[in-house]
């Protein structure tokens, strides 16, 4: 029998901290025109471009954990803000390559500025971005990111049936 936990689990901290961060950067990049998610696949496309790559969409969507149709979904919507080009791969005509227009690489050059100002102030607590605090922190969240999820997670019990349920 597992004994409750005295305050908070580790997994109710990581979502309340991913939320707060995905508002904060909503906040922040909005005056841009841009969303949380759409910073991250800007931003994402913005360092891969820097290194000679040209990613598909699926190669953007494994790189930020972002489902493909979601970033599909985004891709689109960018490309009709005029902040991405999307063509066809010509190896592989099935796939989307996508790269930053000149306005979508100025644009984010100054959303990448505005979240870094943002992360050094949210990590102040830990001693700011460059702090040794900050970079342990960093590598305990690689780790439990880099952790593979179990195959599969027993089926929950099935839930009673209601007084007032039609399957009764």
């Amino acid at each position: 029998m597992s004994k409750a936990s005295p305050g908070p689990t580790p997994g109710f901290l990581v979502w309340r901290l991913a939320n707060k961060w995905r508002v904060a950067v909503d906040r922040a990049v909005a005056p841009l025109g841009l969303t949380h998610a759409q910073y991250s696949l800007v931003a994402s496309l913005y360092g891969m471009q820097r290194t000679g790559e040209r990613p598909s969409q699926r190669q953007l969507a494994d790189h930020t954990g972002l489902e493909a149709l979601y970033v599909s979904k985004l891709a689109r919507a960018l490309e009709s803000a005029g902040l991405i080009e999307r063509t066809r791969d010509p190896r592989d005509p099935r796939a989307v390559q996508l790269a930053l227009t000149e306005q979508g690489q100025a644009v984010t050059r100054q959303a990448i500025a505005v979240v870094q100002e943002l992360l050094q102030r949210l990590l102040e607590p830990l001693g700011g971005l460059d702090a040794q605090r900050t970079r342990a922190f960093t590598d305990e969240l690689k780790t439990l990111l880099d952790a593979p999820l179990a195959p599969s997670f027993p089926a929950a019990p099935a839930a009673p049936a209601l007084p007032n349920d039609e399957s009764t």
